[in-house]
């Protein structure tokens, strides 16, 4: 019931991430003093791929091929290594606007405003509201082994953009991080050069005095004009063709942890009434409670299928009132329990 035709590709609900990342991780791998190359046969790379700028990865691929490269180099930072490591043109074409901003705050802006460009992850987005000072990563609960250093990763990229632009290495003046402390703190405070909270009800970088303000080297104000009108054409191909339906699943998928969205929140994310939202899905032949049920049943089948997150951490991930319920679901949907899927799926793989 899961498999589909050959020709047809599944996208997978969970997200994907642009191999420019892929890359990136790669490299932290090479700095350690660890061959690349076994890496990339077990998780099926080549420099093909490696080499195509559309090429994308589902997120649970590579968080398993982080979790990999930190068991074979040893180091349980290795995303602050991917930080200290990147560069503006290892973002694409979102890193190169984000370069030839005219300050460092307006350079992090535009990374993070065209984050979509190069990862998209059902769990949310990254946000910088234009002229502040923090940049928020979105929460990606529960945390393992598996996720700790995408959250590691991100945020140090962002600083050392900033360090990059302004030539100094004092720019954060905290760092808030969403999952508990794993005995690093005096690694991470001396990489971000300032407190880092753990269990800090968020991931966000705030902005040193100043920072924000300096003005970059690379400035220049007509290229950036003209790449920001590139990532905006980019932005709206990747949703162009979008039906009202898929933009509403686009927007329940972040929405779903612990309960169902209701459709008065989701109908103010698109500034419409919830009589009108409901109107216009009806003329596309579906509604509001069936779009919930089948963003659901994609998330679950890919939770299930991709990932060892545990069953009660599903359930609430998809907004289940108990996991009885979820297993409820999942036996309507797919004609088996969760748990027994999970094992014939795993079966099948090791096969």
């Amino acid at each position: 019931m899961l498999q589909n035709p050959p020709d047809q590709p599944r996208r997978n609900t969970l997200g994907d991430i642009s191999v420019l990342h892929v890359e990136a991780l790669l490299r932290a791998v090479h700095n350690e003093g660890f061959s690349r190359e076994s890496l990339m046969a077990t998780f099926g790379l080549n420099d093909q791929l490696l080499g195509s700028p559309d090429a994308r990865i589902s997120i649970p691929r590579y968080m398993r091929l982080g979790h990999a490269a930190i068991e074979l180099t040893g180091n349980r930072a290795l995303g602050l290594v991917i930080g200290a490591l990147s560069r503006p043109v290892d973002s694409g074409l979102p890193g190169l606007a984000a370069q030839s901003a005219a300050t460092a705050g307006n350079a992090l802006e535009t990374l993070v405003r065209y984050s979509l460009l190069t990862s998209r992850n059902s769990r949310g987005h990254p946000s910088m509201a234009r002229g502040a000072t923090l940049a928020t990563f979105y929460s990606i609960r529960p945390y393992n082994s598996f996720n700790f250093f995408v959250v590691d990763s991100v945020l140090s990229t962002w600083v050392q953009l900033l360090r990059t632009l302004t030539g100094r290495h004092h720019v954060v003046e905290q760092v808030r991080i969403e999952y508990p402390s794993q005995g690093l703190e005096d690694t991470f405070s001396h990489w971000f050069d300032c407190p880092v909270h753990f269990s800090g009800g968020e991931n966000s970088i705030q902005l040193a005095e100043g920072i924000r303000e300096l003005a970059s080297p690379d400035a220049q104000t007509a290229l950036h004009r003209q790449l920001i009108a590139n990532c905006e054409l980019r932005l709206k191909q990747l949703r162009s063709g979008w039906t009202l339906r898929e933009q509403v699943k686009d927007k329940l998928s972040p929405l779903l942890e612990q309960s169902a969205p209701t459709l008065e929140t989701v109908a103010a994310e698109f500034g419409l009434s919830p009589w009108t939202l409901q109107r216009k899905l009806a003329e596309e032949g579906t509604g509001y409670r069936q779009l919930i049920d089948e963003t659901r049943k994609e998330l679950a089948r890919d939770y299930i299928r991709e990932t060892m997150v545990s069953l009660t951490e599903i359930s609430w991930l998809l907004g289940f009132s108990t996991p009885a319920a979820f297993h409820k679901a999942y036996r309507r949907w797919f004609e088996v329990s969760p748990g027994e899927h999970r094992k014939k799926l795993r079966a099948h793989d090791n096969g």
